[in-house]
């Protein structure tokens, strides 16, 4: 049997609710600032959470003209933002590589486009079937955004979208992952966006009791594994990753921000919304990313949580983290980025990849805000508050979504030596 591909990541791309850019998100994810504000694009006064992480800087005219923008949901405009963001920061045009078959996409969306879908339904309502847009369908799917950024940069192999709620992108770059070392492709763009933060997002989880209702302090209402949280802030955004295998990436002289290294995927089969108590399966998918990647646990120096701030899941998350890593747990850096950004749902576990990578490069760690009085079932080193330097060489990002669905993506520095070999 022949050596598997190894496979690495090239390109970074993301537009999250602290910045319309990877640049300004992770600057001010650094200086510990928050996204989340108080909802002003939609009429949100009777609603008992009345916040949320929504991408106000972004601008769909700097990256579709007009008429695009009209024809697709808000949730493709912030994936192909990221895409393109992704694909410059690689220095790769995929439109001009020789075998195009040989370039995919994996983009997920945990929802897809729920802006149109009740846009579509007001239509209907108020005015008929007739009056209903014959976009109205490659506008909602959730395969729009990897359908349209393959029509965009030439992706002529693999492409498709991962649906599975709050694990979606991380389960896309799983998957890619796969379709690079199974030899089908060369090149894979991975992540995923996300748009829900509207009448009917919003309204859904406050019906499930899923949000924080602290609108008075919007910028402190998300704070995973503090003993004052009281659910998750919704966001939205998106996030893109190029890769490569090893042997493409070292071709073209690719600068190389990591190695892509495991995946792990597994079920709680437990309950549609609430995560298993003994976080079996949130374990499993830890134990199986680092077996996929070759690493002990006392290899890893990071891991980015799911960490979404609501009272079930920071507890099940870290009893699976002491579960896989045992006394080594607690010498672990563990951070949740959604303290800043809020959970951007089906794009929440790229854009946690994403930071993991810059962390990896900058060697500085990204905090958990608003941690100030920690539950006490939740006793590892979060970083609480305060960025942290810390040089990483292993980290894990893990993702969990109803349905039980969870995702861990495992990440390996790699040495001058191992790039250019």
């Amino acid at each position: 049997m022949s050596e598997r591909q190894r496979v690495v990541v090239t390109g970074l791309g993301a537009v999250t609710p602290l910045g319309p850019d990877l640049a300004s998100s992770w600057e001010r994810a650094l200086a510990g600032e928050s996204g989340v504000r108080p909802i002003e694009h939609f009429d949100a006064s009777s609603f008992p959470t009345r916040i949320a992480g929504y991408c106000r800087e972004f601008d769909v005219e700097r990256w579709l003209d007009r008429k695009t923008a009209r024809h697709t949901d808000r949730f493709v405009h912030l994936t192909v933002a990221a895409a393109d963001m992704a694909l410059a920061d690689a220095g790769l045009e995929p439109a001009r590589l020789e075998r195009r078959e040989r370039a995919g996409a994996v983009l997920a969306s945990g929802i897809g486009g729920l802006d149109e879908i009740l846009e579509q339904t007001r239509r209907y309502l108020e005015r008929g079937v007739s009056r209903l847009s014959p976009f109205f369908v490659p506008k909602m799917m959730a395969n729009a955004a990897a359908g349209m950024v393959a029509i965009r940069h030439g992706l002529a192999g693999p492409n498709f979208a991962t649906v599975s709620a709050c694990a979606a992108s991380s389960h896309a770059v799983g998957t890619a992952l796969l379709l690079l070392r199974a030899g089908m492709a060369d090149v894979m763009l991975a992540g995923g966006g996300e748009a829900a933060v509207n009448e009917l997002g919003v309204g859904a989880f406050c019906a499930a009791r899923a949000l924080s209702t602290r609108n008075e302090e919007p910028a402190r209402a998300s704070r995973p594994f503090d003993r004052g949280r009281d659910g998750f802030v919704i966001g939205e955004g998106a996030g893109v990753v190029v890769l490569e295998t090893l042997e493409h990436a070292r071709a073209r002289g690719a600068r190389i921000y990591a190695e892509l290294a495991g995946f792990g995927a597994t079920d709680d089969c437990h309950h549609m919304t609430a995560p298993d108590p003994e976080a079996r399966g949130a374990a499993a998918a830890m134990r199986a990313a680092l077996a996929d990647a070759g690493l002990s646990a006392e290899d890893v120096g990071y891991i980015n949580a799911h960490g979404t701030s609501t009272p079930l899941g920071d507890v099940a998350e870290t009893r699976a983290i002491k579960e896989v890593f045992g006394q080594h747990a607690y010498r672990l850096a563990v951070s949740a980025t959604k303290s800043q950004i809020g959970h951007l749902l089906g794009a929440a576990g790229a854009v946690g990849l994403i930071f993991t990578l810059k962390a990896m490069q900058t060697g500085v760690l990204p905090p958990t805000i608003n941690l100030e009085e920690p539950d006490p079932e939740c006793d590892l080193d979060y970083v609480p508050n305060r960025p942290r330097e810390c040089a990483v060489r292993a980290a894990l990002v893990n993702a969990f979504g109803f349905g039980g669905h969870n995702a861990s993506l495992a990440v390996r520095a790699l040495g001058a030596a191992e790039q250019q070999r």
